[in-house]
């Protein structure tokens, strides 16, 4: 019996990948990824080379993505991780590499590779990897550059733009927990650098919460509008120029003054830049640089008012 015979039943393969049969069903109908053959009865029999699909997707699924990411991974790279020497690379140096080849295809104003490489990283890696190590390395290494007049500000604004684009097409697909507490996210007074806050907002929304995303600096006085109408539970502010710093800190007092129950947190290069002193009072607010500070942050945070 060859590969391409169907020899499994919906009810043999729920059991072998743990997928409910209506929902194998719902994906079939949906996304078209497999098509079962049928026996005399008409019931669905699947071959091997199904079976090798629906691991792959689960495998995914497993690891972040929702069924309809993995779906489209599928159809645009295949199942390419299954390379003999992609297996034995170290992860780290597999993620190190194509953190490399992404930022040099961006600074070449090459976006079919650049596209190519990112589906690349998806397939090997989860969504929090690719996202807050690979795309946050490329981020920052291409703004160190261009603040040291590497590159130029075309080169800036093209790679900007392009993980602008990729990460909101991931952000808008995930899923809200209603039970946890809605946030707003905004850039700090005069910042117009959003990318790091679109990263952290990623983060927030793989974990459930409702974010309602303001991206670049907002006019003076449209905040308290804002909050008093979604009345969240965090506000999140990011500040990467050290001059935006001040005018950051004087609108967290401000909002203190008018709601000291509302969680405030800071992120963004200025506020851990050495050239800026200052910050005693505002350790609290500090978000930290790497995903697992964010995590502590948010459970100390949630502890206070929630069981977790």
């Amino acid at each position: 019996m060859s590969n391409h015979d169907g020899k499994y039943n919906i009810k043999a393969v729920s059991k072998m990948l743990g997928i409910q049969p209506g929902t194998l069903r719902a994906w079939e109908r949906r996304y078209n990824m497999i098509a079962p053959v049928r026996n005399e009865s008409g019931h669905r029999l699947y071959t091997e080379e199904h079976i090798k699909i629906l691991k792959w997707l689960m495998n995914k699924v497993n690891r972040g993505f929702s069924i309809s990411q993995a779906v489209n991974l599928l159809e645009n790279t295949g199942m390419s991780p299954e390379e003999p020497n992609l297996a034995q690379e170290p992860a780290a140096d597999r993620a190190a590499e194509l953190t490399d080849e992404l930022l040099k295809a961006l600074l070449s104003f090459d976006e079919n590779l650049a596209h190519e490489l990112m589906n690349r990283a998806f397939s090997l890696f989860s969504i929090d990897k690719v996202i807050i190590d690979i795309l946050g390395t490329v981020l920052v290494k291409t703004g160190d550059l261009w603040e040291i007049g590497k590159i130029t500000s075309a080169h800036e604004h093209f790679a900007s733009s392009f993980l602008r684009s990729r990460i909101g097409m991931i952000l808008h697909t995930l899923p809200v927990n209603g039970l946890l507490p809605k946030v707003v996210a905004v850039c700090g007074p005069g910042e117009w650098h959003e990318l790091g806050l679109m990263i952290f907002t990623l983060f927030l929304r793989r974990r459930g919460f409702e974010v309602i995303y303001l991206g670049t600096s907002v006019a003076e006085g449209d905040m308290e509008i804002v909050l008093d109408e979604v009345k969240p539970k965090f506000l999140f502010l990011s500040c990467t120029l050290i001059e935006n710093v001040e005018k950051t800190l004087q609108l967290v007092d401000h909002i203190n003054s008018l709601d000291g129950q509302l969680s405030i947190g800071l992120g963004g290069n200025a506020f851990y830049s050495s050239a800026f002193a200052g910050l005693d009072d505002y350790q609290p607010y500090l978000l930290g640089n790497s995903k697992k500070e964010w995590e502590n942050w948010l459970k100390n945070k949630l502890s206070q008012s929630f069981s977790i």
